[in-house]
Order: structure tokens, then sequence, then C-alpha cells
């Protein structure tokens, strides 16, 4: 038996602690990267050897995706497909910073292949940490 709000959207069944800071967590933190990365991408291309461009305009692509997160993990009751659709987001960033260092598209010296990967494992504990208070969330109906 699901949980619907009058609009007949699923609801979460119990509140999560955890998935409501796990999200606005993703917020706080994509919020300072991609703020970091738009206003500071041509320091940040010297020193990572990675297209300004690149950084600028991921940067700036982050920041409607915060204003996302901070909207759906500051309502009262989280929407399921709300959450599932950060945490999908999540896992395509992770996704694509692997394939662009894969890839052969960009080469950035190693402090620039070192920020692309922590960026990326950061991005998959946020994934995770959802993941996991959505989990949390879900009640068994026997």
């Amino acid at each position: 038996m699901a949980i619907l709000d009058p609009e007949g959207t699923m609801l979460f069944s119990r509140r999560s602690p955890v998935l409501r800071q796990g999200l606005l967590a993703d917020a706080v933190i994509t919020g300072v990267t991609g703020l970091v990365m738009f206003f500071g991408a041509s320091v940040l291309a010297s020193l990572l050897e990675l297209p300004e461009a690149l950084l600028r305009y991921a940067g700036l692509a982050l920041l409607p995706f915060v204003a996302y997160v901070t909207y759906v993990a500051t309502r009262e009751r989280l929407h399921r497909p709300a959450v599932w659709a950060v945490i999908l987001i999540n896992a395509l960033w992770v996704a694509a910073g692997i394939v662009l260092l894969l890839s052969g598209w960009i080469a950035p010296n190693a402090l620039g292949a070192v920020f692309v990967i922590v960026q990326a494992l950061a991005v998959a504990v946020f994934a995770d940490i959802q993941y996991l208070g959505v989990r949390r969330s879900m009640t068994t109906i026997a």
C-alpha cells in the first residue's frame, strides 16, 4: 500500500533523517563545488590542466541541480520520484566523470585526474547515503 499526496504522487511511508540530511548535504557541498568551478574556472583550469570551459559550464550546470535538491529536501514529506531522480542524476554524474577520464577527451595532470576522481567518489557517497535513506524510509506491508 503506497501513501499518496493529493496529486497522487507517491510519498515515503516513514521519515528518514538520513535521507533528508543526505539530500541537504548534497545540496550544500554541490552548491559550493558548483560556485567554485564556475567562478574559479580559470584558476582551476591552470592548476588541473582541465579545460576552462568544461569547469565553468559544469559548475553552472550544478546550480539548477542544487536548487532542485534543496527543494526536494525541504518538503514536509519527501516524494519518491523526486528523490529517485536525485539519486539517478548523481549516478549519471559519477559515470560521466569516469567516462571523461577514460575516454581521452581531456588530458588533465595528476591533480586534475584526482579532482575528477574525488568529485565522482563524493557524489557516489551522496547517492549511496540517499539510497540508504530511501531503504530506511520504506516499510514492508505484510
